[in-house]
């Protein structure tokens, strides 16, 4: 009997485990496959190299991708979309410091976190960053 229990608990356990990925899972946002290579020695990707300087990059993910250094070699990359609304109904966000702002609601997201005061966080992405180029993919 002492087997069973310890085979419920131990399977219990095991299948209670998660990687810690956050989801991205979105009704609102397409999924795009995006793999985006960004120099920081290049004039338009310049803000890259300093903390709190997010830069927009059209023409990747559903609507562009913002992305902004957080910290020594920390990166973090959002879709541009608006997460809380239909896919067609709103422009690309705009950024406002450390926020991105919704065109259609004026909600804001934080650009560090990617979380709003709504039901949905902004999209991430991953970032990797080798020398001075950072590659944001899914």
């Amino acid at each position: 009997m002492k087997k069973i229990w310890f085979f419920i608990i131990f399977t219990a356990v095991l299948l209670s485990c998660s990687d810690n990925n956050r989801s991205n899972n979105n009704p609102n946002i397409p999924n795009y496959s995006i793999s985006a290579y960004l120099d920081y020695n290049l004039p338009t990707y310049n803000n890259l190299r300093y903390v709190s300087n997010p830069v927009f990059v059209a023409n990747y993910g559903a609507k562009g991708i913002i992305v902004m250094k957080t910290g020594e070699g920390t990166y973090t990359a959002f879709d541009a979309a608006c997460p809380n609304q239909a896919f067609n109904s709103c422009t690309a966000m705009t950024i406002d410091g450390i926020y991105a702002v919704c065109s259609c609601d004026k909600s804001k997201y934080n650009l560090y976190t990617g979380l709003g005061d709504k039901e949905y966080p902004m999209k991430q992405y991953r970032v990797e960053v080798s020398g001075t180029v950072v590659h944001v993919y899914n």
